[in-house]
C-alpha cells in the first residue's frame, strides 16, 4: 500500500508547483514590459481558473488518501467540520492582521499529517470567501498560502514526550506564519504596483535578485510589518492557550477512527 500513499504526496507537490509558479510567474511574463495597473493585473490573472484548478487537487487528495488508507470517511467528515468551524473562526475581529483561521491547520497538519493540514487550510479560505469573506483575484493565493501553513506543520519533529516542548514548537510556528503569511500575500499584486515618488520601494523589470530582495524588504516593512504582528501575537497567543487541550481532542478522534489496511495473508496466520 505505500505505492498508494504516495500519490496524496504527489497531489501536494503538484498543487505547491502550481501555486509557487502563480506567485511568480508575474516576475517573468513582464521582464521585458512596463509595469501595469492593478487593474490590468486583476484581468491577466486567471484566477477563477487557478481556484478551480486548486479545488481539483483538493479533491483528488482527498481521493488519494481515501485509496491508499491513510484517511476513512469519518476522518473526511471531521475534516469537512474542521473546514466550516475554521471558516466562521476567520470572521473573529482582532487588532491588524489577527485572525483565528490559521490556529486549526497548525494543529490539524500536526496531528493528522501534511494532507490534512493543506486540505483544511485551503478550504477553509474558500468557504470562508464563499460565506462572506469576499471572492476576488487574492483567492486562490490565499488558499495555497494557508494550505501550506497547515503542510509545513507536519513537518515538525513529534514531541508529545514533551507536551510544554511540543506546545512552545507549535507557538513559535505560528508566530512565524504570522509574518511568512503576510510576506507572502504580497507577492500576488506587488510586481503590479508603481509610484515615482517611491521608486526604491517597487519592482521594475530588468533588476537583479539582491534588488529585487531588497526592494521588496522596504515594501514590506512600510506597508506590512505592523499589521502582521497582530496576525503573528494573535497566532501564539491562541496556540499557546490551546494547542494541548485541541491536541489531545484530535488525537482522541484519531485514535478512534483511524483503521489499518491488513492483508489477507496476514489475516489468514494464526
Amino acid at each position: 500500500m505505500r505505492h498508494r500513499g504516495l500519490y496524496g504526496h504527489l497531489v501536494l507537490l503538484l498543487a505547491s508547483l502550481i501555486g509557487i509558479a502563480a506567485f511568480l510567474y508575474p516576475f517573468f511574463l513582464m521582464s521585458g514590459a512596463q509595469a501595469i495597473s492593478p487593474e490590468q493585473a486583476m484581468q491577466l490573472q486567471e484566477a477563477p481558473l487557478l481556484t478551480v484548478a486548486i479545488v481539483v487537487l483538493c479533491l483528488g487528495a482527498i481521493l488519494a488518501t481515501l485509496g491508499a488508507g491513510t484517511m476513512n470517511a469519518k476522518m473526511v467528515a471531521i475534516l469537512g467540520m474542521l473546514t466550516a468551524a475554521n471558516a466562521v473562526l476567520r470572521a473573529l475581529p482582532g487588532p491588524g492582521g489577527f485572525s483565528a483561521v490559521f490556529v486549526l491547520p497548525i494543529l490539524c497538519g500536526y496531528a493528522y499529517g501534511a494532507t490534512f493540514g493543506f486540505l483544511l487550510g485551503a478550504l477553509s479560505l474558500l468557504t470562508s470567501a464563499l460565506i462572506g469573506g469576499g471572492v476576488g483575484p487574492w483567492l486562490p493565493y490565499q488558499m495555497m498560502a494557508a494550505g501550506w501553513v497547515g503542510m509545513t506543520a507536519a513537518w515538525l519533529p513529534r514531541l508529545e514526550r514533551w507536551p510544554r516542548i511540543e506546545v512552545a514548537m507549535l507557538t513559535a510556528c505560528g508566530l512565524l506564519w504570522g509574518f511568512v503569511f503576510g510576506a507572502i500575500m504580497n507577492i500576488w499584486f506587488w510586481p503590479y504596483l508603481f509610484q515615482p515618488q517611491q521608486v526604491a520601494m517597487y519592482w521594475s523589470p530588468g533588476m537583479a535578485l539582491g534588488e529585487v530582495l531588497q526592494r521588496y524588504g522596504a515594501f514590506y516593512l512600510v506597508t506590512s510589518l505592523w499589521w502582521d504582528v497582530g496576525r503573528a501575537v494573535g497566532n501564539a497567543l491562541l496556540i499557546a492557550l490551546l494547542a494541548r487541550p485541541l491536541l489531545a481532542l484530535l488525537r482522541r478522534f484519531e485514535r478512534r477512527f483511524q483503521f489499518r489496511w491488513a492483508s489477507p495473508q496476514a489475516d489468514a496466520q494464526p
